[in-house]
């Protein structure tokens, strides 16, 4: 697969990825910060990470990581978050730089307070 990220930012998003010559694509719904057994953290880093966890397990259940992943939407209820929401996706994509949104928004669950989507290639 070609891909190239266009106009990457020093911090892990590029303003577009151009992928070519792929074979698949993969869809990730909104991941929510909840693990299997309901367990809500209580805090939002707590919550950011079981949200990209739930986002790794659909990646690896398609035979995917992270690299794969070339757009991501990260929904946060509070903009306070966003430094946070920022180091954590760091130091999780490290130097890898899909496209991204952020949005500021209510999410369905009163206690969420992050839901991640995002859309992958190979």
């Amino acid at each position: 697969m070609q891909r190239r990220a266009i106009h990457p930012t020093a911090v892990s998003y590029a303003q577009a990825h151009e992928i070519g010559d792929f074979k698949r694509m993969l869809f990730v719904s909104g991941q929510i910060p909840q693990s299997d057994d309901g367990t809500l953290a209580g805090d939002f880093d707590g919550q950011c990470r079981q949200a990209w966890a739930n986002v790794a397990r659909q990646l690896a259940a398609a035979g995917m990581d992270y690299s794969h992943l070339v757009k991501v939407t990260t929904f946060l209820t509070d903009r306070r978050h966003r430094q946070r929401n920022y180091e954590i996706r760091h130091e999780l994509l490290g130097e890898h730089a899909p496209a991204l949104t952020v949005i500021i928004t209510g999410l369905y669950e009163e206690g969420w307070l992050v839901e991640i989507e995002a859309i992958a290639a190979d």
